[in-house]
C-alpha cells in the first residue's frame, strides 16, 4: 500500500483498557481508527465502510476471532488481518494463522509492536524498533512506570490516561473473577483472567500481573484467589 493514503483500520476488543491502549498505537502508524467491542458491532461498522486492515481480538463476548473472520471474508476475501490474544500457546496461534489471520500478536506487547505489523501488511514505511523487556517476575513492584513506558514508547500522557481507565474498571474485572472463581466456573474465570493480564502489561500493574498469572496456572487454589484478591486492593490503592 505504497500510497499517501492514511489506512483505515477496525479494531475489536472488548476490553476497555486493551482497546485504547491498541488505538492510540494503531493511530501512531499513522492511521484512522475504528473500535467495536463485539462481533455485531464489527460487523454493522463493517457493513458501511471499507478497511484496509482487521485487527482482532481472539476472544469476544459474542463470538470469536475466527467467527468474525470468517463471516468478513465473504464480502471482503482480500482484507488483511491481524488477531491479538493475552494467549501466548502455540496452539492457540496455529489455529489463528490457519484461519486466515496473518500474524498474531501476543498481549501484552509495545505499541512499536503493534505499529511494525500494522506496516509490514500494508507495505509502509517502518519507524520503530521493537525495544521492550520483560517484567522481572522476582521483585515486580506494584506500579512499574518503565514497563508502562515502554508499552507506550515513553508517551507519559498515554499512560496516565490509561491507567485511570484501568483503575476504574478494576473493581469490575475483580467482582467478575472472584464470582467465577466461587461458583467454580472455571471458563469464565480464564476468560476474565485472560483480559485482565494483558491491561496489566499496558499501564504497568506489575505485581497484578504477576498474581493473575498464578491464578490462571492455577485456577482452583485459593491461595492464588487470596492473594490476587490482595494484590487487586492494593493495585488499587497505589494508583496514582
Amino acid at each position: 500500500m505504497k500510497n499517501s493514503q492514511v489506512p483505515r483500520v477496525l479494531l475489536v476488543e472488548d476490553d476497555p483498557t486493551s482497546r485504547a491502549f491498541l488505538t492510540a498505537a494503531v493511530e501512531a502508524v499513522p492511521a484512522q481508527v475504528d473500535g467495536a467491542d463485539s462481533l455485531a458491532a464489527a460487523m454493522a461498522l463493517s457493513a458501511c465502510t471499507d478497511y484496509q486492515l482487521w485487527l482482532f481480538d481472539a476472544h469476544l463476548p459474542d463470538g470469536s476471532g475466527i467467527d468474525l473472520l470468517e463471516r468478513l471474508r465473504r464480502s471482503h476475501p482480500a482484507t488483511p488481518a491481524l488477531a491479538h490474544t493475552a494467549t501466548g500457546e502455540s496452539e492457540v496461534r496455529a489455529r489463528l494463522i490457519a484461519s486466515g489471520f496473518s500474524d498474531v500478536l501476543v498481549k501484552p506487547l509495545p505499541a512499536a509492536a503493534v505499529r511494525g505489523a500494522i506496516r509490514r501488511l500494508l507495505d509502509l514505511p517502518e519507524h520503530d524498533a521493537l525495544a521492550a523487556a520483560p517484567l522481572d517476575d522476582a521483585a515486580a513492584p506494584v506500579w512499574d512506570d518503565d514497563a508502562a513506558a515502554r508499552a507506550l514508547n515513553g508517551n507519559r500522557a498515554h499512560i496516565a490516561t490509561l491507567r485511570e481507565l484501568f483503575v476504574q474498571e478494576l473493581p469490575n474485572a475483580r467482582r467478575a473473577i472472584l464470582a467465577a472463581a466461587r461458583i467454580g466456573n472455571l471458563d469464565a474465570l480464564r476468560g476474565e483472567l485472560h483480559k485482565l493480564r494483558a491491561s496489566c502489561g499496558f499501564v504497568g500493574a506489575a505485581k497484578l500481573a504477576q498474581a493473575v498469572q498464578a491464578l490462571q496456572t492455577q485456577p482452583d487454589s485459593a491461595h492464588e484467589l487470596q492473594r490476587f484478591e490482595r494484590t487487586a486492593q492494593e493495585t488499587a490503592e497505589q494508583a496514582n
